[in-house]
């Protein structure tokens, strides 16, 4: 083995040892110096192969901070069909400003909407749920239901009929009208609601002609009308609502449904068009100076158009009295009837069921388990069972009748 001079063994020992233990700084040797170093330790290398070079060691990184994550935005729980958060309205599955609004009964408005002069309506943007039934000639009426949130000016108010009274025993509420049949009307409503309807136009603010004393220039008050019936004994501190289901998730399946047209006759028709930016179903009205012409149907208290989450047509039995009078058999559907439920752009064949009569109509899939709604509000079309559908490209056109 040849040995290392010894000058050279101290050069090369120091620079290993600065390679090894001294994180590499810039170097402030002159160009001289750097080539005479080279030239010496590349001398070393050559004449002694046996050397080992000892690794330079490698710095330990100074740890470094995860970046914080957004929190991932939680889905909120589907809610009933049994029970619901403290302050979420049973009818809407949403949480409502005033909880007190939930300790009382709902209120029902009738609503006319026939003839020009009675369009567009007011409040109805307001309710939790709106009833469209047929009245006879080709007419219909709404049956506006408010109870997580209330309107001061509800109208034009129109005459009660037969099927307020199921519809007042299913959502245990207080029913406001400007009148009804005395002898086809009154007395079936007490069999269902008793006491817990106004058929009158001055019970102001509750329910009160503007002064123009004309069928429609009566307008409701929602809380007013409430603290009416509980002023007379018929309040109800914690009615249970329960029976509907809502998820901000669709459900699995559906079809296309893009829009549901539908028309009781003599100008009464009505589309809801599902808006994509929105989420909800907008509804155009006929209108009745211009034949199939549809304009935007307005909420006169907020100028602003109606629009649902959710459009139900349901399907159920109309029996005909007389021309203008009908019973409609909401009550004792144990069984099940069919149901087309619009939501997030998409329709669903689902059943409807009133096992109960004091409770809400609850929707079922096709497998019997609870139908999710899409939390908000919802419009009702009560349809006769020989009513027919065309669909053509996610558009359903449906056409009531009873015959």
């Amino acid at each position: 083995m040849k040995k290392i001079p010894g000058i050279m063994l101290v050069l090369l020992t120091m620079t290993l040892l600065m390679s090894a233990c001294v994180t590499p700084v810039a170097p402030t040797l002159t160009d001289a110096e750097r080539t005479a170093i080279a030239g010496t330790v590349t001398a070393v290398f050559a004449n002694n192969p046996t050397v080992e070079v000892l690794p330079s060691a490698t710095p330990t990184p100074e740890p470094t901070q995860a970046p914080t994550s957004e929190p991932t935005p939680t889905v909120p729980l589907p809610v009933g069909p049994d029970t619901y958060p403290e302050g979420v309205d049973p009818l809407t599955g949403l949480k409502v400003d005033n909880p007190e609004l939930l300790h009382r009964r709902p209120v029902i408005m009738k609503i006319s909407n026939h003839q020009i002069d009675y369009q567009p309506q007011w409040g109805l943007s307001k309710a939790d749920l709106i009833f469209e039934y047929y009245i006879g000639w080709g007419a219909n009426r709404f049956a506006a239901l408010y109870y997580g949130q209330d309107s001061d000016r509800i109208g034009p108010v129109r005459s009660i009929r037969r099927v307020d009274g199921h519809l007042g025993s299913l959502y245990q509420a207080v029913v406001g009208s400007t009148g009804g049949d005395g002898d086809g009307v009154l007395p079936y409503l007490y069999n269902y609601i008793p006491g817990r309807y106004f058929v009158d136009k001055y019970l102001c603010p509750g329910v009160c002609d503007d002064g123009r004393n004309l069928v429609y220039s009566v307008f409701g008050d929602s809380a007013a009308l409430s603290n009416y019936f509980t002023y007379q004994g018929y309040g109800l501190e914690n009615p249970d609502l329960s029976g509907m289901a809502f998820s901000v998730t669709p459900p699995e399946g559906g079809e296309a449904g893009a829009s549901a047209w539908v028309t009781f006759g003599a100008g009464e028709g009505a589309d809801f068009v599902y808006d994509q930016a929105s989420g909800k179903y907008l509804r155009f009205a006929m209108d009745e100076t211009t034949s199939n012409v549809y304009s935007p149907s307005i909420d006169q208290n907020t100028g602003e158009q109606l629009a649902f989450s959710n459009v139900i047509i349901i399907n159920a039995y109309y029996t005909e009295i007389k021309t203008t009078l009908h019973s409609i058999d909401l009550i004792g559907n144990t069984d099940g009837m069919p149901a087309t439920v619009f939501r997030d752009g998409k329709a669903y064949q689902i059943t409807w069921k009133t096992p109960d009569s004091g409770k809400p109509i609850r929707f079922f899939d096709g497998n019997g388990n609870p139908f999710f709604l899409k939390p908000g509000n919802s419009w009702i079309v009560l349809m006769g069972t020989t009513s027919w559908v065309d669909i053509e490209g996610g558009k359903w056109s449906f056409t009531f009748s009873i015959s």
